[in-house]
């Protein structure tokens, strides 16, 4: 009894052809730069290392959490950005879970001067996975008290599922000194996802994000031989998603101050209803610290989404923590090839 209701409630759950999965989200994008774009691999012109942690909706059991670690680097004398990206993403009580492990390469290509593109391609391995041993079912209750009479056995139960499945993506960059515009097309393949042989593919998933920074008169730091400039600007950002029937939009502004950024946005897509209410998911608040030495800088972010969608503030909204390091490996007798930054923020 236990075996087949394990099983009518996974084919349930991933045979039908209907469902579909939507791609975890970072409301700091772009402190996590390889998940957003894979053209974003050595945008630093530095070799970089990061982290970030997602804990969405901690308040109730249909929680999420997602982790991802990177490090990308760029080749000089190549014009090119090598990465490698792992992420982690777990959901609710289920214990569903996804793993990939991605490789990127992107090329920057001057197209004329103050204007450059650079486009990215990822391949990258998926695994899929759900174990049962958490599930509690209706015959294994005592009708009087409610207790756990008769709790599953993992012997002689196959109490998980697990499915590998490779992916590629593709991504554009085009920037200025002071604007952005990048394109990402994740799941080109549509890979079959589904834990059971059935047929359930992995939407495609188009990202489109932009930005314009408008630089004031900088700050200093340090007196003579030390003295230093510190950036003074305001970046208005947006991000629009669509991967399956899900539609997602971030807009909002980043202040940066330094060493202090201070960012914050509204995600939804007012303009489209789901099920007769309007997609009105959360407002994000972040503040960041940036540490720059001499060949070095030093990221630390902490964003949190206060819900203001019909699930309410009682879910718990989302923390978000990011943490990137990057620094220089370029020879310093080298002189350094004319190339420009791209000014999207550190967050």
């Amino acid at each position: 009894m236990q075996r087949f209701t394990v099983f009518c409630f996974v084919y349930i759950l991933f045979g039908m052809s209907l469902v579909t999965a939507q791609d975890p989200q970072y409301s700091q994008f772009y402190a996590a730069p390889l998940y957003l774009n894979p053209a974003f691999a050595g945008s630093t012109s530095q070799s970089r290392v990061g982290i970030n942690y997602r804990n969405q909706w901690p308040s109730i059991d249909a929680n999420f959490n997602t982790i991802s670690a990177f490090y990308d680097t760029y080749i000089e004398d190549k014009n090119s950005g090598v990465g490698v990206l792992l992420t982690r993403d777990r959901e609710g009580v289920l214990g569903l879970q996804s793993m990939s492990l991605a490789v990127q390469y992107s090329y920057d290509l001057k197209l004329l001067e103050g204007l450059s593109f650079r486009p990215g391609f990822q391949a990258a391995i998926y695994n899929r996975s759900i174990n049962f041993d958490k599930l509690t079912f209706g015959d294994q209750f005592d009708p009087l008290t409610g207790d756990v009479i008769n709790p599953v056995s993992a012997e002689g139960l196959n109490t998980g599922q697990s499915k590998f499945f490779p992916d590629l993506s593709f991504g554009g960059l085009f920037y200025s000194k002071r604007a952005w515009f990048g394109v990402a097309t994740h799941h080109v393949t549509q890979p079959n996802q589904s834990l059971i042989g059935e047929e359930s593919k992995l939407p495609m998933k188009v990202s489109i994000h932009s930005g314009l920074k408008f630089f004031f008169k900088p700050g200093e730091m340090g007196d003579g031989f030390y003295r230093k400039e510190q950036e003074r600007s305001i970046a208005p950002a947006f991000q629009y998603r669509h991967q399956g029937e899900f539609d997602q939009m971030d807009v909002g502004f980043y202040f940066t101050f330094e060493p202090i950024i201070i960012g914050t946005w509204y995600r939804g897509v007012p303009f489209k209803k789901v099920n007769g209410f309007t997609n009105n998911e959360s407002l994000v608040f972040l503040i960041g610290l940036t540490k720059k030495g001499a060949k070095d800088i030093l990221n630390i972010g902490y964003s949190y989404d206060y819900t203001i969608s019909k699930l309410g503030a009682g879910s718990g909204g989302a923390h978000e923590f990011s943490l990137v390091y990057s620094w220089s490996t370029r020879n310093p007798r080298k002189p350094p090839k004319d190339k420009l930054m791209i000014p999207c923020p550190d967050f």
